[in-house]
């Protein structure tokens, strides 16, 4: 298996839960405006999108207060969400091994996210993740998925083709992002949209859990 290959991972769904703490500042930033919250699983389909478009998509059709004004009231209701003391957002089952196995057999890592630079330094300061990845690209760097800007921008950072890389995402803007940068395509079924969909956009790989993650892609590319 050759080592220039690389693996891109989403954040938000894929390598953390965080889902619980962005359903909490939505629904605050909505209830703050007077508005009345999206429903929970609304909400949860957008995570992994820029703020600006996850928040334009769960608008009212007719609704009075501005985007701005909503963005600026989810950034305020999550730092809240952060400060509680009872805040967390962990680590999904057997991610840090999983990173260890893929680096052990000499894969490059990085990241694509919607998060903000900011947010996804803090999340992998958080959790000890930062030595793991080479790159990092979140929403800070480009257009928001599923355009394949970001991913794009990582491979050429790294100099790896896309026949040489592989992205791993629970969501179908991961995987749409993947077909558009013609990478390959992996779910997850732990995050926040069903695998059904997941194969619908394009993965031809869907995994339960992410101990299986290493021998696959090792299988992927040891089979050419």
């Amino acid at each position: 298996m050759p080592h220039n290959n690389l693996i891109v991972f989403d954040c938000d769904g894929t390598l953390i839960d965080s889902g619980h703490n962005i359903v909490t500042a939505m629904r605050e930033a909505w209830l703050s405006n007077g508005l009345k919250p999206p429903p929970t699983n609304a909400i949860r389909r957008i995570v992994g999108l820029k703020l600006g478009e996850a928040i334009y998509q769960l608008m009212p059709q007719e609704c009075d207060i501005e985007l701005a004004i909503l963005e600026e009231a989810y950034i305020e209701a999550f730092t809240k969400v952060r400060n509680r003391s009872d805040y967390t957002e962990p680590l999904y089952p057997g991610i840090r091994r999983c990173l260890e196995s893929l680096r052990g057999l000499g894969f490059q890592l990085g990241i694509a996210t919607g998060k903000s630079r900011r947010g996804l330094l803090r999340t992998l300061k958080q959790h000890s993740l930062g030595v793991f990845f080479q790159v990092l690209k979140t929403a800070d760097d480009g257009p928001g998925k599923p355009c394949p800007d970001i991913l794009l921008d990582a491979m050429a950072e790294i100099g790896v083709e896309p026949e040489n890389t592989a992205m791993v995402g629970d969501t179908t803007y991961d995987i749409k992002m993947a077909m558009n940068a013609a990478v390959k395509p992996i779910g997850v079924d732990w995050g926040y949209h069903d695998p059904i969909e997941l194969k619908k956009a394009g993965a031809k790989i869907i995994i339960d859990e992410c101990s299986s993650l290493p021998a696959t892609l090792k299988g992927i590319w040891d089979s050419k």
